[in-house]
């Protein structure tokens, strides 16, 4: 099985932290967000890794290379200038998730977790479907984005991770342009396409210079404790 990380967002709101650095590269503990997820990748035995770029894509080529000291091979995606959103993103690379296999792991480059990526590649999913993670809603997320897949419409709103399992026929007819993945996903969960799961340990997603501040502190106290 294949990954996708998502690092080709322009990273507005955290400037001037991202004036010539993407997101995804900003540090936490001294490594790179990124980082993070390659290596939890190649831990749960995931050898095949696609990384969309944009913004000062040329920092992500240069830090990681082709993988190989990670254990892993590395793929990018190159897209234009701006991006092409999440799901606009996803479609462009597509050729490259799925030569062999027909199901992929995509995660957003600038969340901090400790979720346990190997559970997704033990998931069965039919074509057209798609298996989302979910979180308890952080402070500036306090109206969540979707139910468990299970409930009704009106039921308690979670906050989508970042982390999905996909099978490619999810974005059957969709062409590649810029697209937000969201508007897919209410639709697919609203036909019973898309699953959920609630998942209860650490994740942050670095989102303002204030909360890359909060997790670095809060890293740092835990090393020094």
């Amino acid at each position: 099985m294949k990954a996708m990380i998502l690092a080709a967002g322009r990273g507005k709101r955290m400037m001037p932290l991202t004036a010539l650095m993407p997101k995804p590269m900003l540090e936490v503990a001294g490594k790179p967000l990124l980082e993070y997820h390659v290596i939890r990748l190649a831990q749960a035995g995931i050898r095949s890794i696609v990384i969309n770029l944009a913004w000062q894509g040329d920092k992500v080529r240069e830090y990681f290379g082709d993988g190989s000291a990670y254990g892993v091979s590395i793929q990018y995606s190159q897209e234009p200038e701006g991006g092409l959103e999440t799901a606009g993103g996803i479609v462009r690379a597509l050729p490259l998730l799925c030569e062999d296999e027909d199901i992929f792991i995509v995660i957003n480059g600038d969340i901090f977790t400790d979720y346990a990526v190997h559970d997704l590649s033990r998931l069965h999913l039919l074509p057209g479907e798609a298996h989302l993670v979910l979180v308890e809603n952080p402070p500036h997320n306090p109206q969540g984005d979707f139910p468990l897949a299970h409930q009704n419409t009106n039921a308690q709103t979670y906050t989508f991770a970042g982390i999905g399992l996909y099978h490619k026929d999810f974005f059957s007819g969709v062409k590649e342009h810029f697209l937000a993945l969201g508007p897919m996903l209410r639709e697919g969960m609203a036909q019973g396409q898309v699953s959920t799961e609630l998942f209860l340990g650490q994740w942050h997603d670095i989102g303002t210079p204030e909360r890359l501040a909060q997790i670095n502190n809060a890293v740092e106290q835990v090393h020094v404790g």
